[in-house]
């Protein structure tokens, strides 16, 4: 309770009796007129005297929360409300996780992940009997993933001598190694196993060609919108689907991601240029980690790449100084953290590359590159051609295709609609006309790169670049270089879309209320929609034949017939039960001397074909019975063999021959 303050002294009234206030008599005569005229002299010394010296101030009246002083404590005090305790380490990482999953790259993983599994359906239908476009090329794939995780874990010493190819040496260098998955082939074993991971990998491998297109586009400058246009575009091309037998051609999502880590962490943007303030060494590092694994899944991707890298540090180590003389009162362009990383990044990539590089160098040249080259070298009109496995292009381009000498490898269309919004992001984007003028001489590089010989012979263009490095490392097929023309293709794009967008928006501004209307928000979405069209494949999915008995029990050195280029590839599959040593083999780099086995044994069982695989060691022979008919081994398995000194024994799906 507070206690009333008294008033100002004013006459006490008189009082009657019990404290009854007395009335005041009224004084007589008319009211007095109050004069309005300024006091004069004489009225102004009526007026009360001011004290010259400092007032006395009244002390302030207690707030009333506030208690005098010896009074006890307010009982009420105990229901007042408490500071809030601040959150504890599970809620702190609970929130964090929480916002975390909800970040712009976390739906666009997720979005990447979904629309991965819907444009290379049915590949997760029956992943552990089926292999995408055919069974050849991916399970001798699946087979190198096999292999590569089951001699890390047992033997990492003999990396590259593999069981196939016996007895060649570095025989793991005959086709891109995919090193990169090599963790992935330590889990499970046989070919049900190595044909699931295949299957997983190879949707995730679409996955992550999205994932990094759209960052780097976002990171340089692009908007959600244009970004997941090209993200799709350069994921799901139609001359990809061309592809979808390569594992190794697929995998080239570490691209684009490596290249947006690296402007992340060097604070870099195609639209806001250098801004030191946003330079990050941690993504520089992830930057670089990225780049390593992509080299190390193979050389087709992987040399280009490194050029590209390479180009890069030395446009940096010109521009650093320049505009450090330019510009001396600004922030250093690298500081010494960036320095380091960048430094140790490239000479741990370098190093990487060498070392992996060495087994491809010791492997014997299959014959002069410019031949090869020059067979491989698609034509211009290849730019406007789909492939066959294109469900959009495929039916209506079969007559032009026809006229490609090597189909598979020169149906390179990046899609009508990328050319369309490539071409309309040339006078209507939001990157800088100069810098349009840069993508577009990237572009042409890219273009004559892809054409191979068929640019003046590619004597000043194809060859000096890749033409003295050794078949092995998977160079001499020219229009895989696509991917870097889609990539410029779908930056193009990126800015055109991105400028429509923002053109949109400004638009719905004007807008009662300033909210776009339905229709103009689906017309941002019609090029996605559009390039996800051409993006639809009509990619076959056989099934995988299944493990003979024999395959699981009988070891090697040995040699299964019937032998052939495509046959072998499943043998190789086979093989990932035991990885018994045998003569089989076939790659993206055929050794002369594999020819030389299928012409010398295509007359087992006789005394020469008998000669001459004890000259190579091989002690036992399989034949296949359900996969001789038609081979010139369809009868082999009836021949007597006793007089050949050799021995004979009858499985229930196969015929051994065992030769020692």
């Amino acid at each position: 309770m507070t206690t009333e303050q008294p008033g100002p002294s004013r006459p006490a009234a008189p009082t009657a009796g019990l404290g009854t206030a007395l009335p005041v008599p009224a004084q007589a005569g008319p009211p007095r007129k109050e004069s309005t005229a300024p006091p004069t002299a004489s009225t102004k010394t009526d007026l009360p005297a001011v004290a010259d010296g400092p007032q006395k101030t009244r002390p302030a009246e207690p707030l009333p929360s506030e208690r005098p002083p010896g009074t006890p404590p307010d009982p009420w005090t105990a229901f007042a409300t408490t500071a809030e305790r601040p959150p504890g380490r599970i809620r702190r990482g609970t929130r964090r996780l929480l916002r975390w999953l909800i970040h712009e790259y976390a739906v666009v993983i997720y979005a990447s992940l979904l629309l991965a599994v819907a444009l290379t359906w049915p590949t997760l239908r029956y992943p552990l009997h089926t292999l995408p476009q055919d069974v050849w090329d991916p399970s001798r794939q699946a087979w190198q993933i096999a292999w590569a995780g089951h001699i890390l874990l047992t033997d990492p010493t003999r990396l590259w001598q593999s069981n196939a190819f016996y007895p060649l040496a570095d025989s793991f260098a005959y086709g891109n190694s995919l090193l990169g998955y090599a963790p992935t082939g330590m889990i499970g074993e046989g070919p049900l196993a190595a044909t699931l991971r295949y299957n997983i990998l190879f949707v995730l491998a679409h996955a992550l060609l999205a994932i990094g297109g759209y960052a780097l586009v976002r990171q340089l400058g692009a908007g959600r919108t244009g970004a997941a246009v090209a993200a799709v575009a350069f994921a799901y091309a139609p001359w990809r689907l061309a592809q979808e037998g390569h594992l190794d051609i697929v995998s080239a999502g570490g691209i684009p991601l490596a290249l947006a880590m690296l402007a992340r962490g060097h604070g870099w943007s195609l639209r806001r240029g250098l801004r030191p303030d946003r330079r990050s060494a941690a993504w520089a590092v992830a930057g670089w980690l990225v780049a390593v694994w992509q080299v190390s899944l193979g050389f087709s991707l992987g040399v280009p790449f490194l050029y590209v890298l390479g180009l890069l540090l030395v446009v940096i180590a010109v521009g650093v100084p320049i505009r450090r003389l330019r510009r001396p009162t600004e922030r250093p362009v690298l500081g010494w953290r960036l320095l380091m990383t960048d430094t140790l990044g490239a000479l741990i990539l370098a190093g990487v590359s060498a070392l992996i590089a060495i087994p491809y160098f010791r492997v014997a040249d299959a014959g002069p590159a410019a031949t090869e080259i020059g067979f491989f070298s698609p034509p211009l009109r290849s730019l406007l051609i789909g492939p066959a496995e294109s469900r959009i292009w495929g039916a209506p381009h079969q007559v032009p295709r026809s006229s490609l000498h090597w189909p598979a490898e020169m149906g390179l269309l990046p899609g009508f609609v990328l050319y369309a919004l490539a071409l309309a992001g040339l006078a209507f984007s939001i990157w800088t006309l100069r810098q349009r003028l840069v993508l577009l001489a990237g572009l042409a590089v890219t273009i004559v790169l892809t054409l191979g010989t068929n640019f003046y012979e590619g004597r000043w263009s194809y060859l000096p670049l890749f033409g003295h490095l050794p078949a092995s490392l998977g160079l001499r097929i020219p229009g895989r270089l696509m991917l870097w023309a889609t990539l410029l293709l779908a930056i193009l794009a990126a800015g055109a879309v991105a400028e429509f967008v923002r053109r949109a928006e400004h638009l719905a501004e004007h807008r009662i209320p300033p909210w776009p209307g339905p229709w103009l928000r689906l017309a941002t979405f019609v090029p996605l929609l559009l390039v996800l069209g051409e993006g639809w494949n009509a990619t076959a999915h056989p099934v995988v034949p299944a493990q003979p008995t024999a395959m699981r029990i009988v070891t090697g050195p040995m040699v299964v017939l019937p032998t052939t280029a495509l046959a072998d590839q499943t043998v190789m599959l086979w093989s990932t039960t035991r990885f018994q040593p045998m003569a089989n083999g076939s790659g993206g780099f055929a050794p002369a001397r594999q020819a030389e086995l299928r012409r010398n044994v295509a007359t087992f069982p006789d005394a020469a074909s008998i000669q001459y695989l004890r000259s190579l060691n091989v002690e036992r022979v399989v034949l296949l019975r359900s996969q001789a008919a038609g081979t010139p081994w369809e009868r082999a398995g009836d021949i007597p063999v006793d007089a050949l000194g050799i021995r004979r024994e009858d499985l229930d799906d196969a015929v051994v021959f065992h030769l020692r």
